[in-house]
């Protein structure tokens, strides 16, 4: 059975918003279209499957500073926890376990009672 870790506050809440700020790029990337540069439809039916692409208008400059904001915070918290010094504290043989486990601990908590 899985060890409890007992994370810091500021470890769980970097965890907790690194999760947040992928959800939203990844809701943002789904909306935008396929290319960032105005490009050309295409249809392509010689490899293994077919591959087609509409014209794509390509991102407006708000959509990329946007695109690019996310980018830059979700760097930033994946640094945070990931080099944050509770990490110094977990024995060698269970830092993939610990690591594990907080990626989970969030989900855990925000989840409505069954």
């Amino acid at each position: 059975m899985a060890e409890t870790y007992d994370f810091p506050s500021d470890l769980l809440a970097g965890q907790e918003e690194l999760h947040q700020v992928r959800a939203e790029l990844l809701a943002l990337l789904k909306r935008l279209p396929w290319s960032v540069e105005p490009l050309d439809g295409f249809s392509d039916d010689h490899g293994w499957r077919k591959v087609e692409r509409p014209a794509s208008p390509g991102w407006t400059p708000d959509e990329q500073a946007e695109v690019e904001k996310l980018r830059q915070r979700e760097r930033e918290l994946a640094v945070f926890v990931t080099c944050h010094r509770f990490w110094s504290e977990v024995t060698p043989k269970e830092k993939v376990d610990a690591r594990m486990s907080i990626k989970h601990t969030v989900e855990t908590e925000n989840r409505p009672p069954s």
